[in-house]
């Protein structure tokens, strides 16, 4: 099955918090969408590895996901070895996606600046044709994606590209609340209260969304950074199809 967009993430939720919207909006607009996680987040403070299967299980059907994979790379012990990195090269091999979306290049938790330099790189090697990798017994071709973009997670950068999911805020905040052992959880007194786990950070969340989007001119927006070097162009209809307030 190739998919039009794949997005990677460290944990379970990663994609829900900082790409969701982006996501929802290409699904509804006909593109076959998928997310890999590479680790179950089983050594976060709440939940458990069980529980986060589940909860990204029903945040995929939310978001309308064609697929939805779990590499199952031990939590905290990401590192950039070739073993990793096969992992990852065989799923964007099985996929082909003409666009993927990345861990931030650095962050608050360590996983996910470690994720993004594994990730930048497994893409560059998919695309090599001596790095040899099966699927179902059988080999392999290389590909590369055309376009890759970080996403914003915790710590904010100053983005280059930022998506209006004015239209899907909604989605993207529902399929957050799917990982309902993370979030909004003020009231549960069964597991610690966490940095992640109050309404405070939902809010800050969209908050976040508010102000990108009022940057472009919407009411809500996601932030990325381009990797690929400069954006490319050949017509201005990406621009004249959009009418920002400002």
């Amino acid at each position: 099955m190739n998919l039009d967009v794949l997005a990677l993430a460290a944990h379970p939720d990663d994609t829900e918090l900082n790409c969701a919207g982006t996501l929802a909006v290409l699904v509804q607009q006909g593109k076959k969408v998928g997310v890999v996680d590479l680790t179950q987040g089983e050594m976060g403070t709440r939940g458990t590895a069980e529980l986060r299967l589940i909860e990204a299980k029903n945040a995929a059907e939310i978001l309308g996901l064609t697929v939805r994979e779990n590499l199952k790379l031990k939590d905290t012990f990401l590192e950039n070895t070739r073993e990793h990195q096969l992992e990852i090269i065989k799923q964007i091999r099985r996929y082909r996606p003409d666009v993927c979306f990345i861990t931030a290049p650095q962050d608050r938790h360590p996983d996910h600046g470690k994720a993004h330099n594994l990730l930048k790189d497994a893409l560059f090697y998919s695309g090599l044709r001596k790095i040899d990798t099966e699927w179902d017994g059988k080999k392999q071709e290389a590909w590369r994606p055309l376009h890759v973009f970080a996403y914003m997670q915790d710590s904010p950068f100053e983005p280059d590209t930022i998506f209006d999911i004015s239209s899907t805020q909604e989605v993207k905040e529902k399929a957050i609340l799917a990982f309902s052992s993370q979030f909004n959880a003020d009231k549960d007194t069964k597991e610690p209260q966490t940095y992640i786990s109050g309404s405070d950070f939902f809010e800050a969340i969209r908050s976040r969304a508010r102000v990108l989007g009022h940057r472009i001119g919407v009411e809500y927006g996601e932030g990325f950074l381009y990797l690929n070097g400069p954006i490319p162009m050949k017509s201005l209809d990406s621009f004249l199809e959009f009418q920002p307030k400002r």
